[in-house]
């Protein structure tokens, strides 16, 4: 099936036929059949895997036969996932299409068999130039386009990008803007953009707003049932700042809901995951982890904390009636002190699991997560466990699995998660009767530096698994490991003659997207492509 906003664990805003599977060649021209990578890690449930690829396998991704391509260049860091776009027509051809967002607000249509551009867009308005970084070294050395896309190929004449791109006009005043693209042309849709405003009550009968300048759209753009949803980061911890989330119609670009779960204080909590999207499950609850910051642990009849401050937590937001609601949520035990350590939960991202039964045969609806205190959280989404001092009541926690800690996103695939954590190796655990293995099944040689690796696999339905992973160094380098034993690496871009796969620094948060034969990696100044040599 087509991998995207509309596929997968998730709402869809449309509905699309399922596609055939894809063609045994990624050579040009494109053949009537293809995958599309729509939305971050492919999938609304983020597994990160595509399991309709046929043309790269264990036996065929070697320094022999798999190689550096070319590398795409554009004006920016790309630090969002690139998306991809099978057999679009452009020009009355059929064009497989990378969709590419850098950190200097352009956004890029490429054809990822030739290279060559099909359009380009600035999303600078008139006089404006990029953010600067705050004097904070998370994102330099501008700040434009960070979060990863969304595109409906429904939407619109031919399928429309929604992006969030920041700016700074000529008073210095700076803005968060919601911009719609039409997928074959980039050309502005629905008499956008929209500018991105916010308030939301407080405890003490107040207001918060939103402030463009304080804030960053990190996480990846969620698209479900006809709704944009983003969500908001500070720069590093400079207060203040504190959680917000914001929707927004499809079909209009309207703001339909506020939702801010840290409106009481100026230090958070933030949404970071790590460049992860917010996951979403068929009834269209939202799944997301936050940051550290305020959390009240004096709860209200209900369970909940009592203002609304909901640090260090797992987050079920409910979006009946068009409105942002926390429906549910769990909140570790030590939350005050790991707040207070600045020992993030929400510097990790949110995986929903596929349903799976327990030991005594019950259905399992599970998401889990994992941060900077090397711990992986298991959480039942139907019964999340809320908060105790006492102890965590959650379905399973993985102590100390992770100890590099977690700057980045899991994916899953064939009964296995995968996790990188920071300055150490990639590893897989075994998912039997609802459970993670305590320990790693396998796990790599390497040792991924900051921030670890965000990893994603390909595979031809079970079969013919690989988990790709970049590793954040100079030479960036993009990895190859055997979905069933991490131990075998099959490939590394290192590996050939006089450096011939090598594309640049690394960078970070990337996570390789993979479709028809071709592996798309983001890079400081462009997107490296690679695939089968010819």
């Amino acid at each position: 099936m087509a991998l995207g906003a509309c596929a997968g664990g998730g709402g869809s805003s449309a509905t699309m036929p399922a596609p055939p599977p894809p063609p045994p060649s990624s050579s040009p021209p494109p053949s009537a059949t293809g995958t599309d990578v729509l939305t971050y890690k492919n999938d609304l449930s983020r597994s990160g895997q595509n399991p309709t690829e046929s043309t790269l396998t264990p036996a065929n991704v070697t320094p022999a036969t798999f190689g550096l391509l070319r590398v795409l260049s554009v004006d920016g860091k790309v630090d969002a996932q690139p998306l991809y776009v099978s057999k679009l027509a452009v020009g009355g051809a059929p064009h497989n299409v990378l969709i590419v967002a850098t950190e200097h607000d352009s956004v890029y249509g490429l054809d990822s068999d030739t290279g060559a551009t099909l359009w380009k867009v600035s999303l600078l308005g008139s006089g404006e130039t990029l953010s600067d970084t705050h004097g904070c070294g998370q994102v330099t050395p501008e700040i434009g386009i960070t979060s990863t896309p969304v595109i409906d190929r429904g939407a619109g004449a031919h399928g429309t990008v929604f992006v969030v791109a920041m700016s700074k006009d000529a008073s210095s005043a700076y803005h968060q803007r919601l911009h719609a693209l039409d997928l074959v042309t980039g050309a502005e849709l629905l008499h956008g953009p929209v500018e991105i405003s916010a308030t939301f009550p407080t405890a003490g009968g107040g207001t918060t707003t939103f402030s463009p300048g304080q804030y960053e759209e990190r996480a990846a753009l969620v698209l479900t049932n006809g709704t944009i949803v983003t969500s908001w980061t500070s720069h590093c911890d400079i207060p203040p700042y504190s959680g917000w989330i914001i929707a927004f119609a499809e079909n209009s670009l309207a703001r339909t809901a506020i939702l801010n779960v840290g409106p009481n204080g100026d230090a958070g909590p933030a949404i970071w995951m790590s460049g992860g999207g917010p996951a979403v499950d068929s009834a269209g609850n939202i799944f997301l982890l936050t940051a550290n910051g305020a959390f009240e642990t004096a709860l209200d009849t209900s369970g909940f904390p009592q203002h609304g401050d909901f640090g260090n937590s797992f987050l079920k937001l409910a979006t009946t009636g068009g409105t942002l609601t926390v429906a549910d949520y769990f909140t570790m035990s030590n939350e005050v002190a790991e707040s207070a350590a600045d020992r993030d939960l929400g510097s990790g991202g949110a995986l929903l699991l596929p349903d799976m039964k327990d030991a005594a045969g019950a259905v399992r609806h599970l998401v889990i997560g994992a941060g900077k205190d090397g711990n992986i959280y298991v959480v039942d989404r139907d019964s999340m466990g809320k908060f105790s001092a006492a102890a965590n009541a959650i379905w399973q926690l993985v102590t100390g699995a992770l100890p590099g800690g977690i700057w980045s996103t899991p994916a899953y695939f064939n009964g296995s998660v995968y996790y990188g954590d920071a300055n150490s190796t990639l590893k897989a655990f075994s998912v039997t009767n609802a459970k993670l293995s305590s320990a790693p099944q396998s796990q790599s040689s390497t040792h991924f530096t900051f921030p670890g690796t965000a990893p994603s696999v390909s595979a031809n339905g079970g079969a013919n698994g690989i988990v790709w992973a970049h590793e954040n160094s100079n030479p960036g380098v993009l990895h190859a490991y055997d979905a069933a034993n991490l131990a075998t690496e099959i490939y590394n871009s290192n590996q050939a003659a006089g450096g011939r796969d090598q594309f640049g620094p690394g960078n970070k948060f990337i996570t390789p997207t993979v479709a028809d034969g071709k592996v798309f990696v983001g890079a400081t100044g462009g997107v490296a492509v690679f695939g089968l040599l010819h």
